[in-house]
Formats: C-alpha cells, sequence, structure tokens
C-alpha cells in the first residue's frame, strides 16, 4: 500500500484500523506515535496496560513495503500477538526458542520471500551470526520492541 501524506494518509491508517481491528478511531497518542514511524522517525509508546501500543506498528507495518520485525521477549505474549493477526487476515509469525532449527530456518526463507507483514522475533535469535546474516537479506522497513521495559534483562 502507498503511503499518502497528511490527512489522507490518516484515513488509509484509520481504514486500516477499522477493517483489520474493528476500532473506528485513535485512542490518545496512538496517531502520534503511528504517523512518526510513517515518517520514519523513532518513537516510543507508553501507554497503560491494554492501551494499544501494539496497534502503533502494527498499522503502520501494514503500511510500509517489507516485513516488520517486533523483538519480545515473552514467547506466550507472541504467540497470542501472531494467532490475533493471522486470524485477522494479517499474514504474521514469529521465531523464537520453542521451534526447532528446521522450523526456524523456514519461517526466515519464508521472510526472505516477503510472505509476512510482521514477524515476532525473540531477542535471544540476534545471537545467531547465521540470523542476523539471513536479515540482511530481507527488506526490514522498521523494527519495533514490544514489552522494551524488560531490555534491560535481555544482557
Amino acid at each position: 500500500m502507498e503511503i499518502n501524506a497528511g490527512h489522507d494518509r490518516k484515513e488509509q491508517v484509520q481504514g486500516l484500523l477499522e477493517k483489520y481491528f474493528g476500532y473506528t478511531k485513535f485512542r490518545k497518542g496512538q496517531w502520534e506515535v503511528i504517523d512518526s514511524i510513517l515518517n520514519k522517525r523513532n518513537a516510543i509508546a507508553i501507554f497503560p496496560t491494554g492501551g494499544g501500543k501494539s496497534l502503533c506498528f502494527q498499522l503502520p507495518a501494514l503500511m510500509m513495503p517489507g516485513t516488520t520485525i517486533v523483538i519480545s521477549p515473552l514467547i506466550s505474549l507472541m504467540k497470542d500477538q501472531v494467532d490475533y493477526l493471522v486470524e485477522n487476515g494479517i499474514a504474521a509469525s514469529f521465531i523464537s526458542s520453542t521451534l526447532s532449527d528446521h522450523e526456524a530456518q523456514r519461517r526466515v526463507k519464508e521472510m526472505e520471500g516477503g510472505s509476512y507483514k510482521i514477524v515476532y522475533i525473540a531477542p535471544e535469535r540476534f545471537q545467531s551470526e547465521s540470523f542476523t546474516d539471513a536479515l540482511k537479506h530481507i527488506h526490514i522497513p522498521f523494527v519495533a520492541i514490544d514489552e522494551a521495559h524488560c531490555v534491560s534483562q535481555w544482557g
């Protein structure tokens, strides 16, 4: 999907918000974060639990070409998010330590082929040189860090 500037862009994103997530308007602060990401600026979203942080990176991922990477330390949350996205027609996957090496490699190959819009990845996967080398062949418009308060525990 081509990204238009200004008011048209907000309407485009609101259309995706309704189509894929069933909401008709943004919560306070969401549009500002989404707009920053679409303008290729760094952004941070600090909202309460259930405040809609995930939509702040999921919606721009749908608007931008390539595969957005979401680094997430919580495997159960990753699975829940991916299940929800897939159920709503969004090409998504995850790569974590729960997968066999073969399955993880298969998903990376699918990423290289452009099969996913959003892939959740556990932080420990970035310790693998072969994994980070494979990412060099994938168009990644941006990286989101979910549950950023856990970053200091990642090592």
